[in-house]
């Protein structure tokens, strides 16, 4: 059993992606393998993976394994052909070149993610049933001391005006490390509290469950 506090957690911004990268294919495994003509990348590079499998696109992954024309999506077990249809995975990635810490976060809130369900009712019966479907929208929301110098600032503005969605990463205490894809949003206008650190909030709205990796 083993708990944890979120205390000294790094949270960072994409700041740059390279071209992307044809992938013309991807094993069904359980590590993922990418077939991917002389693609430049190494193991530990983090990427934006673009695929026709709708549970691994818009996700970010970390390379392993990289050799000349492949390399592995490390965590990615794409053995179910039911959410994973064989021959249906290729597509493209980036690689991110650069992050820029998102610095002075006071608080941190989550919302959506629920489950939802149908529920049903037969005529015969004196209960109801449900079948579980779809969950809610997610997102994040950070509150930061406010400060438009910061770098961090100046690119979740940037963000939240181009509208393009951006890797994030997390990086807790203990060395593991949350990767989420998102659409950035900043409230510009400070709070305005007597006696209280003026802050803005940035909201990520994820565009897919997030992946997480050990130290």
């Amino acid at each position: 059993m083993a708990v944890s506090l979120p205390n000294g957690s790094v949270v960072a911004i994409a700041s740059g992606y390279g071209s992307p990268i044809t992938v013309s294919a991807v094993t069904n495994a359980a590590q993922a393998v990418a077939s991917a003509t002389a693609h430049g990348l190494s193991d530990g590079d983090f990427v934006e993976f673009t695929s026709g499998w709708s549970k691994a696109t818009d996700r970010i992954f970390r390379v392993d394994d990289a050799a000349t024309d492949a390399f592995d999506f490390e965590g990615l077990d794409t053995t179910n052909t039911q959410q994973y249809p064989a021959g249906a995975g290729a597509g493209s990635v980036r690689e991110i070149t650069g992050w820029t810490q998102l610095a002075q976060i006071t608080n941190s809130t989550s919302e959506g993610g629920e489950q939802q369900f149908l529920t049903y009712q037969f005529l015969e019966s004196d209960s109801e049933k449900r079948i579980p479907t779809t969950k809610s929208a997610a997102g994040i929301t950070f509150t930061i001391a406010d400060d438009p110098t910061l770098a961090g600032y100046i690119l979740a503005k940037q963000a939240n005006d181009d509208r393009l969605a951006r890797a994030v990463r997390v990086t807790l205490s203990n060395g593991q490390i949350l990767l989420y894809n998102a659409y950035i949003s900043l409230s510009v206008i400070p709070s305005l509290t007597v006696n209280e650190l003026m802050t803005v909030e940035v909201t990520l709205s994820l565009l897919g469950e997030p992946v997480r990796y050990a130290a």
